[in-house]
């Protein structure tokens, strides 16, 4: 098994003694007596929602994930069972496909305040995916293609760190280098399941949505740019709690295309390791 850190069944003692308590109390010992054994994990989490003016994580926990945790124990349990099946074949898929001999990534499977279904972060001192049930029961994505597409989208984005790592390449942050990331992560899904997988139109999201992205691309890619250029906030184009027209994450589509289309020129390696990414993704959605 790879190194995996599964906070689950603490979560669980935790739960079994607190899930008949208020909703205060239910949030103070989750952060004091279940995730404070982490407390880097606690503190990034936190930190998570430290540009949030008006909130604070403990508003998120009170509104949007505990009152729901009694109905998702079930689907939470599944995806549990379903991501400790699955990550092994997938990391090792990774490793042969992207010649990395000895591809480290720590694992961490926890309960948490809605940061994400997936995120690759560092976590002591490693490159890591962290997988929050919580927010896997949300989207609906406890079922085993979901963890599937789920588990190798962010392995996806911890190999792309990796190969950007060798070279010494920086890590950028701003709207297209988000679409570029998670495009390439998308990219990286369809390579490592030889399979068109989209996780993000499964479950929660509006049915139809990938026919949905493929008529609107060239709306989404004007959008985009025009939300770039008037400095307004991407966010509807990739959170699972926002939303365009009706359908969530339809930024992961946009970057999945681009890179597609980045592909008639360059090596999916070559992707990983570009230096003038705003100008390369800004060119090709100017096509669209």
């Amino acid at each position: 098994m790879r190194n995996i850190l599964d906070t689950y069944p603490e979560f669980v003692s935790y739960w079994n003694k607190y899930s008949q308590l208020s909703l205060h109390q239910k949030i103070e010992g989750w952060a004091n007596e279940y995730m404070s054994k982490w407390p880097q994990l606690l503190q990034m989490q936190k930190d998570d929602y430290s540009d949030l003016p008006d909130s604070n994580w403990r508003d998120i926990a009170e509104t949007r994930i505990f009152p729901f945790i009694t109905d998702r124990i079930g689907s939470m349990s599944k995806a549990h069972k379903n991501l400790l099946n699955e990550i092994e074949p997938i990391h090792t898929t990774a490793s042969v496909y992207f010649c990395i001999e000895n591809l480290e990534i720590l694992y961490v499977i926890y309960v948490g305040i809605g940061c994400g279904a997936g995120w690759v972060s560092t976590f002591n001192e490693s490159h890591s995916v962290l997988f929050g049930l919580e927010m896997i029961s949300e989207c609906q994505w406890s079922d085993k293609i979901s963890i599937q597409g789920l588990i190798a989208h962010e392995i996806g984005h911890a190999v792309h760190a990796v190969l950007r790592d060798d070279p010494g390449l920086a890590q950028f942050e701003g709207p297209f280098w988000q679409l570029y990331t998670e495009g390439f992560a998308q990219r990286c899904e369809h390579i490592l399941l030889q399979s068109d997988t989209w996780h993000q139109g499964q479950g929660y999201n509006k049915a139809g949505w990938l026919s949905w992205c493929k008529a609107n691309k060239r709306m989404l890619a004007k959008e985009f740019l025009r939300s770039i250029d008037i400095n307004q906030d991407t966010k509807p184009f990739f959170g699972s709690w926002f939303d365009i027209q009706g359908y969530s994450q339809c930024g992961y589509y946009l970057g999945h295309e681009v890179i597609r289309d980045l592909e008639k020129r360059y090596s999916i390696k070559e992707i990983a390791v570009l230096e003038n990414v705003q100008t390369e993704m800004r060119a090709v959605l100017e096509t669209y």
